[in-house]
């Protein structure tokens, strides 16, 4: 089991206290690109490195390359709050958590961060369910993919 992230506090009474640890998170990188005419990070880009940190955090719970071919995960929702803009040349890093899971789906909470401050740009939920493209149906999620994630995130197991 991975030890819990500790990042310094968000000074922001906006953002909601995380209601769980976090055990992953990934730096991600901008671009010039990245950023609009205001200079902030365009929201767009913020679910880009979501995406990034999913693969991460997959790959750290299952201890292998993430796998893109048969059965799978796909999002079926995103909620996005943003709490403070992110600008050029701003350290960004996304911490992510499983913060429930099912039969056929789980939700992460991912947060956007600047790790050396605490400052919480955005916080999203992501429903993913799993996803057969062979048959087109959600199949329940992996046995034991379930287990190594409940094993990462520290869960008991139900009785």
């Amino acid at each position: 089991m991975p030890a819990t992230i500790q990042l310094p506090p968000c000074n922001n009474p906006k953002v909601p206290q995380a209601g769980h640890p976090f055990r992953h998170i990934v730096d991600v990188q901008t671009r010039f690109n990245d950023f609009d005419l205001l200079g902030h990070l365009n929201n767009s880009v913020y679910l880009q490195f979501m995406d990034l940190a999913k693969v991460s955090y997959f790959e750290a719970v299952t201890g292998a390359p993430l796998d893109i071919k048969g059965p799978g995960v796909v999002i079926v929702n995103i909620n996005v709050n943003f709490f403070s803009p992110a600008y050029f040349r701003e350290p960004l890093a996304v911490a992510t958590a499983c913060i429930k899971i099912s039969r056929r789906s789980f939700i992460l909470e991912q947060r956007v961060v600047n790790p050396l401050t605490g400052d919480v740009k955005c916080v999203a939920e992501t429903v993913m369910a799993s996803f057969d493209p062979a048959t087109a149906t959600s199949p329940e999620l992996d046995a034991a993919w379930v287990e190594s994630l409940r094993r990462y995130e520290s869960w008991k197991p139900r009785p």
